[in-house]
């Protein structure tokens, strides 16, 4: 009887985004969750007003954490494909990159300020921004999965 078994070769882009949209999940949730996040009983939907505090040090909101959720669901998603998780990645990246510059920018007293973002979220923004990107662009140059030498 001839063996069917094939195994999949991975790579590591695809290895960063599926932990990249794990811990995403993770965030999100724990954003819901009275303890981890402070204040939960003034939760708003979005906006400056939200006085609830992931640990103790992110703003977040019903958006910001939906935001997570919905990072979270792409890297789980797009983890299969070599070239799909280097994307998400990458365009994950500029889009915490530029929410980062956008919560710098902005008047945090402001209705501007709707998802809503603190100084801590601008921090984390830039680095996961730096860090998304950085990392599907370096490890994804070569999608390919590994061969084995014969």
């Amino acid at each position: 009887m001839a063996s069917t078994h094939t195994t999949t070769h991975r790579t590591l882009v695809q290895y960063v985004a599926l932990a990249a949209g794990a811990v995403f999940l993770l965030v999100g949730v724990l954003g819901f969750i009275p303890g981890i996040t402070s204040n939960t009983e003034h939760l708003g939907m979005a906006g400056h007003h939200s006085s609830s505090m992931l640990l103790g040090i992110f703003q977040v909101s019903v958006l910001h954490n939906s935001v997570h959720l919905l990072f979270g669901v792409l890297g789980v998603m797009l983890w299969r494909n070599a070239a799909k998780a280097k994307a998400f990645l990458v365009v994950g990246g500029i889009v915490y990159l530029v929410l980062g510059f956008y919560g710098v920018f902005i008047d945090q007293a402001s209705a501007a300020n709707f998802v809503p973002v603190n100084t801590a979220d601008n921090v984390l923004h830039f680095a996961l921004g730096v860090g998304m990107a950085g990392l599907g662009l370096v490890l994804g140059r070569n999608p390919a999965p590994a061969r084995r030498a014969s």
